[in-house]
């Protein structure tokens, strides 16, 4: 029996981002307002070039450690106390930081506006950063890390980026740092981190919902008119280089009746102009359900029950990565079929309705990302860490569009090395080591 015809897409609906009114107070803090007039409700985000950019090698783990402490608490409010304060307004407190940025946010009805953005500001200009709150933290890290030497999948994705960055990079250490530099991480080191990237200048307030621009502007004056501080220049970490060369790593589990297995390299930042046709590229040949990789590995063969490719986008050096977890026996075949589909998508166009499944999904659920204040928030809290245009989410959709069978070969030939492939993998050293070393070598 003939399958059926799979239904064409429709044309996508008209979709707007919310238009983001800008205003710069006197001390450098730009203030970000996005009206959205749906429900009587508001999203304040502050966030800081904090993130793990700014962070030595030595001391990984200080930026999420000093974002998490401004939940513990202000010089006038003590923990339990700054969290009934935001629970009074209907809300709850959320920190952390990423690579790019730190954030510290709040969600409240609209008449609470104020009183909310009162209490944020207070939390981010005068967190108490405690010592025993600040130790509890690092403590919680130490014992996620230990839980993770014990995990596989932890194993292979932090064996793998030092494996793409190289031993002694911040770029090549955990986002949360790893056991040695989180150790290091002292109340006063987050004190100091605090006081030297939590500071007006550089920095951004974003508000979104059932707000006036008038009205934000106002009271962020009011509240962070009078905060001074100069922001740092520049980062502390040194972006990292790709290794001359691929390589295998085998972290040796012979008891594991699975192997973790990862290939891939490091590639361009998240900024370059190839970042559309790379989307599309990457969704064709790993990021999808019906992506070629596992449809190979799931499908045709049985290895896995799913292997994906993904890039962990960055704003100076980006990891693209395939990601899977194979029965031991054929841990080689599957990095051999990997290789396999790496060098066909390298060699051969893709089909026009792989092309099109692929741009129509990502257009597709392009705006059931926004559905929230949040959900915009944070993405203007993204667009401004990653330094892309102010037209980045009106204009998406669009160049997706635009992108080709030619883009999409162009791209695959041009930044998908396999000279440069790394291969890690957490299993049977004995049985895989070797022969994953042998395969590596007949692909470059």
């Amino acid at each position: 029996m003939t399958a059926p015809v799979r239904p064409g897409a429709s044309t996508p609906r008209s979709f707007s981002f919310p238009a983001t009114v800008e205003h710069r107070l006197s001390n450098g803090l730009r203030v970000l307002c996005a009206p959205l007039r749906r429900l009587p409700a508001a999203t304040i985000v502050f966030t800081a070039n904090a993130g793990a950019e700014q962070e030595e090698a030595s001391s990984a783990g200080v930026a999420s450690l000093a974002a998490q402490s401004l939940a513990e608490g202000t010089l006038r409010l003590g923990a339990n106390e700054l969290v009934t304060a935001f629970e009074s307004l209907g809300g709850e407190l959320g920190s952390g930081a990423d690579w790019t940025h730190a954030e510290c946010g709040v969600t409240i009805l609209t008449p609470q506006l104020e009183a909310a953005m009162r209490l944020l500001g207070e939390t981010v200009r005068e967190p108490a950063l405690p010592g025993d709150g600040v130790v509890r933290l690092r403590q919680e890290r130490l014992s996620e890390l230990l839980q993770q030497e014990a995990e596989p999948r932890g194993q292979a994705d932090d064996a793998f980026s030092v494996a793409c960055v190289g031993m002694g990079t911040r770029d090549g250490l955990p986002l949360g740092g790893d056991k040695l530099t989180v150790a290091k991480c002292t109340p006063e080191l987050v004190r100091s981190f605090h006081r030297a990237h939590y500071v007006p200048d550089g920095a951004r307030l974003v508000v979104t919902g059932d707000v006036s621009p008038d009205e934000v502007f106002r009271l962020a004056e009011s509240v962070y008119g009078g905060w001074h501080g100069t922001a740092v220049q520049g980062t502390a970490a040194t972006p990292a280089a790709a290794p001359p060369s691929g390589g295998v790593q085998v972290m040796d589990r012979a008891d594991a009746p699975q192997s973790e297995l990862r290939i891939g390299h490091v590639s361009v930042a998240r900024t370059h102009p190839d970042f559309y046709a790379l989307s599309i590229a990457n969704a064709i040949l790993g990021g999808l359900f019906n992506s070629r990789i596992n449809m190979n590995l799931r499908e045709a063969h049985g290895y896995t029950y799913g292997a994906f490719s993904s890039f962990d986008w960055r704003r100076h050096t980006s990891v693209w990565s395939v990601s899977t977890a194979v029965k031991s026996e054929v841990t080689v075949a599957a990095a051999q079929e990997v290789l396999n589909e790496i060098a066909r998508f390298r060699q051969e166009p893709v089909k026009a309705d792989e092309l099109s499944l692929a741009r129509d999904y990502l257009v597709g659920v392009f705006p059931l990302r926004f559905e929230t204040t949040a959900a915009i928030g944070g993405a203007i809290a993204a667009r401004e860490g990653f330094g892309l245009s102010a037209d980045y989410y009106d204009t998406y959709r669009e160049r997706m569009s635009a992108v080709t069978i030619d883009d999409v070969h162009r791209v695959a030939r041009t930044h998908w090395r396999p000279e440069l492939l790394q291969i890690v993998a957490v299993g049977n050293a004995a049985e895989i080591r070797e022969p994953l070393t042998s395969l590596l070598e007949r692909t470059k």
